[in-house]
């Protein structure tokens, strides 16, 4: 991650961010231990909460959810099997070194949650090992990635300005590799390829693990790691119910922030770990500047939607099981993996527009859709299914959207605004980290919020 990750500094330093930051702070708090309100209990305050905890510096979480968590979230399916998926955030990568330490930390176990991919495509039904790429755009694609180290800053700026499908239409990938690449792609940045930067689409997939970081999950549910972070700070710390209206920050010193059920707090800074959807609806005073103000109402967040099913037994029959597929469903995969049952539930997961119009249809229409898919393939399991939920990102009243999506032209122009403090805020979450969409990008980004204090 060092490639993207560097250049994310040098732009926000070239923007004037950093310099913003220590000439704002440093010298109001020599010789002080400042008190911090942080707007958020997700992954990134929690972080934060907990890295100032170590530092012995006093805060107050303020969360408009009535949970911890944010946009991880898991849920019990069945009470009885202790039966638990997660309708938010799902994966763990092999390369997430900060989560991995948590975890270490907190005594929580990561299990495997890697998949074997199926694929139903124009109406056929291919079992893992029966489908690939052709060899040709195989050979291609290596080579792209190979090359990515020797791509020089201009290289990346100019892949920036172009959209992913466009890339690789321009590299040769047509017909079916081009249709795969639709429907794989586009399950990692919750939106159709035509929507993600080329830059920030290859520098995932060539620096991130072989599996693209769906490795593991927190046994239990991830929220538990939010859970035990948490305990650990001290659970009077975190308001909940306590949605942010305004903020007043004295650029002499000082910040009050104001909340929607009356209450007041005043401290020496903030950190704001919001998505940028909640970010844009507080009044702040002074006002964020323009450019910062454009940038968020710019970026986009996906949207997701997540369907799981309980079926009575586990007729996909293979623990690692997951399919794409090129139906309404577009993705199904085993959410109760290493959970044992005769039971298991398959979540049916759409993006983009997909999404949307699943989500606004009935619980009989996502069931019935759902069964229609399976049925060539896995004959009638009707019988099978006992119950199911569902949660569309793109309704969610703090986010409006699963996870940030970079689009062409935003990753080096937008990102540095974003991440640019405004006085005594520091901003963090995972639309600000070096992938979007991951637990352990709203962790380090809340970590490096905090560490400026």
């Amino acid at each position: 991650m060092s490639s993207r990750r560097q250049f994310i500094k040098e732009a926000t330093f070239a923007s004037g961010g950093l310099l913003l930051a220590s000439s704002s702070f440093s010298n109001f708090f020599i010789g002080t231990k400042p008190k911090v309100i942080i707007i958020g209990a997700g992954f990134a305050g929690l972080s934060a909460a907990y890295y100032l905890h170590k530092k012995k510096i006093d805060f107050v979480i303020l969360e408009a959810r009535n949970r911890i968590s944010g946009r991880v979230f898991s849920h019990t399916m069945d009470e009885k099997e202790n039966l638990i998926i997660e309708l938010g955030a799902e994966w763990v990568g092999n390369s997430h070194e900060r989560m991995q330490n948590l975890c270490n930390e907190f005594g929580l176990e990561l299990q495997n949650n890697q998949f074997d991919s199926h694929l139903i495509y124009q109406g056929k039904y291919y079992k893992n090992g029966d489908w690939d790429y052709s060899p040709g755009w195989k050979t291609k694609f290596q080579s792209i990635i190979n090359n990515y180290p020797k791509l020089s800053q201009a290289d990346k700026l100019k892949l920036d300005k172009m959209d992913w499908w466009r890339f690789l239409v321009n590299n040769g990938c047509q017909g079916r590799d081009l249709d795969l690449r639709e429907l794989l792609d586009s399950t990692d940045f919750g939106e159709t390829i035509r929507s993600v930067s080329a830059f920030a689409a290859l520098a995932e997939y060539a620096e991130s693990s072989e599996k693209n970081e769906m490795d593991l999950k927190i046994k239990g549910g991830n929220s538990m790691l939010a859970k035990r972070i948490a305990e650990k700070i001290g659970m009077e710390k975190i308001k909940l119910e306590y949605a942010v209206q305004r903020v007043v920050q004295n650029i002499k010193g000082g910040v009050t922030v104001y909340c929607k059920n009356g209450q007041q707090f005043s401290a020496n800074k903030i950190i704001c770990t919001a998505p940028t959807y909640a970010v844009k609806n507080i009044k702040w005073e002074p006002g964020l500047p323009a450019d910062q103000v454009n940038a968020i109402n710019e970026l986009q967040y996906a949207r997701i939607n997540k369907n799981p099913l309980l079926f009575s037994k586990r007729f996909w029959k293979e623990e690692s099981f997951d399919m794409i597929t090129d139906q309404s469903p577009h993705y199904f995969y085993h959410a109760t993996k290493n959970q044992d049952s005769k039971k298991g539930v398959l979540i049916s997961y759409t993006i983009g527009e997909k999404a949307a119009v699943v989500a606004n249809q009935t619980e009989e229409w996502r069931k019935d859709m759902v069964l229609q898919t399976l049925r060539p393939h896995f004959n009638d399991v009707k019988d099978n299914w006992e119950k199911q939920t569902n949660y569309y990102w793109g309704n969610d009243e703090f986010s409006y959207g699963a996870y940030a999506l970079y689009g062409k032209g935003q990753w080096f122009r937008v990102m540095p605004i974003l991440k640019r403090s405004h006085i005594h805020t520091h901003f963090a979450g995972e639309h600000l980290a070096d992938w979007q969409g991951f637990m352990e990008g709203a962790i380090n980004t809340g970590e490096e919020a905090a560490s400026k204090i």
